[in-house]
């Protein structure tokens, strides 16, 4: 499951070991993608203040994408597989049930996210840029969770 970016290559490069900083690389981009994400919604509250022009329960979407990423993300790879983890509550199945549980929530932030963009500004025909800013925020959230659970690997943690 969290091998389908093991085989993508990079150019070869002799100066530089990609394989030893593959993990801070995979950080890095998803530190920057989380933080454009809540720097356009930022953005948007400070342009559109009040509650006509931006709806403030909006926000809700961008939480709920951040709990999102932190569920996910909080289970290892290993964990999922039955390789680090056999005890507990309810062991590599219950892993498995908040994993699940995390991707549900990430993809339902993601549809509420468009149905604003298209619910309340591109259909009323107002100003779209607080609608196009919540649904980048929640894009951007959804794909730094990805790289950050899927582009490094745990071979590296020691």
């Amino acid at each position: 499951m969290a091998g389908f970016l093991d085989n993508f290559r990079w150019s070869e490069c002799e100066c530089i070991d990609w394989g030893e900083r593959r993990n801070a690389g995979a950080s890095i981009v998803a530190g920057v993608l989380f933080f454009t994400g809540w720097w356009i919604m930022i953005d948007a509250a400070v342009v559109y203040p009040s509650q006509e022009q931006l709806n403030h329960a909006f926000h809700t979407c961008g939480v709920f994408s951040t709990i999102a990423f932190f569920m996910i993300n909080a289970v290892s790879n290993g964990q999922v597989r039955g390789d680090s983890y056999g005890e507990g509550c309810l062991g590599r199945i219950g892993v498995r049930i908040w994993l699940f549980v995390g991707f549900m929530i990430m993809f339902g932030s993601l549809i509420a996210s468009m149905w604003i963009l298209f619910g309340a500004y591109v259909v009323p025909k107002k100003d779209v840029y607080p609608g196009l800013a919540v649904f980048f925020q929640n894009t951007l959230i959804f794909f730094s969770t990805l790289i950050y659970k899927f582009g490094r690997t745990e071979d590296l943690w020691g």
